[in-house]
């Protein structure tokens, strides 16, 4: 038998059936688990060729070079990030960084203004395209091949829903506990040392009440309106594990912008992210790896909003377009200097309505969420700032099998007039007190509303906003008037004062300063 030639040139992710891999492809499990994750990557390749995701479960990124052909693959949810580029020479440059490909000579340096449109509405970057103009985005759940000097890109999984009526709550809560129980063991390796981020949330509490973690890593601050460290606190106290508290500052909050925006590689406007990345640096300090909850409130209705899927009926595919919208067209219109009007949000969604044709609302919404929201913001915001920090997260709800049962619960299990996340909640009230459980969902507040407003912090706002880079693409007047509604009492205008700010921050790391 002839010697293969593929060549796994990058890789990154977590393979959490590793074992079971192993055995079936004739590997030695006992090697370091990065060496033994990237020859299961070969070896499934040479086995399973494009069906390869088909059999594996966890997070993963990576490009295999097999002669003249190159294989690009992305997780069907894309908690890894890929990003490809085929330069006018006929170069095809990839990897899991940006930066990996705008530092390459064949390169050449330009910014898609189009995407700011979409950014600007959702305060993240959604889609194949991406800021820097001809670096693609693999989509989660694609695969590409480059051969003969083409780029051809796949789809080889589609999130589906059927959902069973024939199955009752608790049928699903035990479903979805001795899933998420069977899955933990693989989630960690006996011999590593892990922490656990902890709110006061019930996804957070429940992936740290079914593991073995012993340390908890939770964010505070000095506004008790906005602190939830004593409710994780009081929750790790509850089960037995240690809790630590970072505290974080508007001077500190501030200060990681920058390093925020740069490490990011494309502008985020979520304000969390800043408060993740400063909590990512501290957990680090201590420990290689930590815990985080994401994935269960997209794939449960865990988003208040949810509760009124079915008011919004089939409107839907008019408007909406994931977690967050700030921005309208004529606003848009407004503030920038060049606004195209074929370049709509709304358009990257028409072709998931199209796929969730005759399901009900909810199952769009959620729908819409799990294809742009995390992965445009969520999952890029998790992995960029964790790998930053020389932090690995890992997000034991984040599964296709976790997945499936969501994809089989009718959306009365979901949401109802009283609770979301209903299934979800009474799986976790199994480890829970039912306090902690049930409790209202917060979400990962910041201050930042506040602190924007403040003079003591909003220098650098109010000097960006005025900056000659700034005018060539806003117009000044109408984005400092804004700002000044803001400043002047109207807080519904944070958003969008920090999504042009995040913008402008980012633009001088990638375009003014390098």
């Amino acid at each position: 038998m002839p010697q293969s030639t593929a060549k796994l040139i990058h890789y990154r992710g977590h393979i959490r059936n590793r074992a079971e891999l192993c055995a079936e492809l004739g590997l030695d499990p006992k090697q370091p688990r990065c060496e033994v994750e990237k020859q299961i990557m070969l070896s499934a390749y040479e086995k399973w060729g494009t069906d390869m995701p088909d059999h594996i479960y966890g997070m993963f990124a990576l490009a295999i070079e097999d002669g003249d052909r190159t294989f690009c693959l992305r997780d069907q949810f894309g908690t890894k990030p890929f990003y490809y580029y085929l330069a006018k020479d006929g170069t095809f440059l990839c990897g899991t960084y940006i930066r990996d490909i705008i530092s390459q000579p064949q390169f050449e340096k330009e910014l898609n203004e189009d995407m700011l449109q979409i950014y600007l509405s959702l305060t993240y970057v959604a889609g194949e395209d991406t800021f820097f103009k001809g670096v693609k985005k693999l989509m989660p759940g694609h695969y590409l091949i480059f051969e003969n000097g083409k780029v051809t890109v796949k789809r080889y999984w589609t999130p589906t829903f059927r959902p069973d009526e024939s199955r009752s709550l608790e049928d699903f809560a035990d479903e979805i506990h001795s899933t998420v129980t069977a899955i933990m063991p693989q989630v960690k390796d006996a011999d590593e040392k892990a922490a656990s981020f902890l709110s006061g949330g019930v996804d957070s509490s429940y992936v740290l009440a079914v593991s073995d973690i012993d340390d908890t890593a939770s964010c505070g601050y000095e506004d008790e309106r906005f602190d939830e460290s004593p409710l994780a606190a009081q929750t790790a106290k509850l089960l037995g594990r240690r809790n630590s508290r970072c505290l974080i500052t508007p001077q500190s909050y501030f200060e990681a912008v920058p390093y925020v925006m740069y490490n990011m590689e494309q502008p985020l406007g979520d304000a969390s992210a800043i408060a993740f990345a400063i909590a990512c640096k501290e957990t680090a300090k201590s420990f290689p790896i930590c815990y985080s909850g994401e994935g269960s409130d997209e794939f449960f209705g865990g988003y208040n909003m949810y509760r009124n899927a079915e008011r919004y009926g089939d409107n839907l595919k008019n408007f909406y377009v994931g977690n967050t919208n700030i921005m309208k067209e004529d606003e848009k219109q407004r503030i920038l200097k060049n606004y195209n009007p074929d370049v709509l949000p709304i358009n990257l969604v028409q072709s998931i309505y199209d796929e969730t044709e005759g399901l009900d609302p909810l199952t769009k919404m959620s729908d819409v969420d799990i294809q742009i929201w995390l992965e445009g913001d969520i999952y890029l915001n998790v992995d960029k700032m964790s790998t930053a920090a020389g932090l690995e997260i890992r997000m034991p709800l984040t599964d296709l099998r976790v997945f499936d049962i969501a994809s089989r619960m009718p959306s009365k299990y979901k949401v109802n007039d009283e609770q979301n996340k209903v299934a979800f909640r009474t799986a976790a009230a199994k480890v829970l007190p039912e306090e902690i459980a049930f409790r209202k969902k917060l979400g990962f507040i910041v201050p930042i509303r506040i602190w924007l407003a403040d003079e003591n912090y909003n220098a650098d706002v109010r000097e960006k906003f005025s900056s000659e880079y700034a005018a060539k693409f806003f117009d000044l007047d109408e984005i400092n008037g804004i700002f000044r509604e803001y400043v002047g009492g109207n807080s519904d205008n944070w958003r969008k004062v920090w999504t042009i700010y995040t913008f402008l921050v980012w633009y001088e790391e990638y375009f003014v300063k390098r």
